[in-house]
């Protein structure tokens, strides 16, 4: 079942990827050739008017093929042949769309909540003592921290949304940190913050929750948005500094593995519904984001060609271009290789 799941949520997001190329090229006139969902073997293909429609057996990936994308042709409705402001929309519409599917689902994640969580503090951790009254034991209270302040930074780094607190504050190996707040309408910094609540744990307060309105939800959604592309950021960062671990590189089936352990933990439908949408968003962002970066191959390196030539003015020749994004398809394969591998040795020895 966690199977037929992953399949569906990646061809969703490979849909909508690939229908963002392909409207913007439908709407600039320029040719499409095909239309793919899906890479390998083709299962399905249908022909309506000049774009083949396809099916493909892997579910890992699509296309959408345009005329004179890699090469010269003389059709004008070529996509060399198209105003370069047009080709820029056409490149970025895809990662566009993967964004604008982020946020479509995470109004419906916070739709699906009781009350919407913020980022300014109501409360901190306490202990009943034998008499019956309540002992206040929060580390960052003594360090600093007041109700009704606002997180806006801990250790330089933005707090958009409680999806960021839990994650610098779980995931960091030291309880004590920088905390910029808003009090009173102000920014303040304090310096060596002691997280540190009686249990032992970093998460010492407690946060105020807003009534479910739609403005409160489009607006927590917006955070919400942003605090999922920032953990991208912040994954990339570790990738570039050589912080991250090669065992940590995950692909595909990692990813159906996760959303397979998803269903069967999950509690109810309801949580099942949840924690899947939640997933839906945190991929497609990513994938969003991976694409706009000046990767040979990627969305992304097909933009920094045409900011060159913007430069330039005139384009690279389409065989060298060509070259310089099969070296990158090469790179990618490669890396979505080893993260198979590292996917498959996780299975096997139970992530040990």
């Amino acid at each position: 079942m966690g199977i037929i799941i992953a399949v569906i949520i990646f061809g969703l997001i490979v849909t909508v990827h690939e229908f963002g190329h392909f409207i913007c090229a439908k709407l600039s006139k320029v040719r499409v050739l095909e239309f793919s969902i899906g890479m390998g073997p083709k299962l399905i293909q249908k022909k309506s008017g000049e774009t083949m429609y396809s099916l493909r057996l892997l579910p890992v990936g699509g296309y959408c093929a345009m005329e004179g994308e890699d090469e010269d042709s003389d059709d004008p409705h070529s996509f060399r042949s198209a105003k370069l402001w047009k080709r820029m929309i056409i490149l970025a519409a895809g990662a566009g769309m993967n964004f604008v599917l982020g946020f479509t689902t995470i109004v419906v994640m916070m739709s699906m909540l009781d009350s919407l969580p913020t980022t300014q503090i109501s409360g901190f951790s306490a202990v009943e003592l034998e008499d019956g009254t309540l002992e206040r034991q929060s580390g960052s209270y003594d360090s600093g921290l007041r109700h009704d302040d606002i997180f806006y930074k801990i250790d330089n780094s933005r707090v958009y949304s409680m999806l960021d607190l839990k994650l610098i504050l779980t995931s960091s190996p030291e309880n004590v940190h920088d905390v910029t707040v808003i009090r009173n309408g102000e920014k303040i910094k304090i310096d060596d913050v002691n997280f540190r609540s009686p249990d032992g744990g970093t998460i010492d307060f407690s946060l105020v929750y807003e009534d479910k309105t739609p403005a409160a939800i489009v607006k927590g959604s917006g955070k919400m948005f942003m605090s999922m592309g920032h953990i991208v950021g912040l994954s990339l960062k570790q990738i570039v500094r050589g912080q991250a671990k090669k065992e940590d590189v995950s692909g595909p089936v990692g990813v159906v593995t996760a959303i397979s352990e998803t269903t069967q933990e999950s509690e109810s439908l309801e949580d099942i519904i949840f924690q899947l949408v939640y997933m839906t968003s945190l991929i497609t962002i990513n994938i969003g984001i991976l694409n706009l970066l000046p990767i040979p191959g990627l969305d992304g390196g097909r933009l920094m060609f045409c900011l060159i030539e913007l430069v330039r003015r005139k384009p690279i020749k389409p065989e060298h271009e060509g070259y310089v994004h099969l070296a990158g398809m090469v790179l990618l394969f490669g890396v979505m290789i080893f993260a198979t591998y590292n996917d498959i040795v996780r299975l096997i020895t139970g992530g040990v």
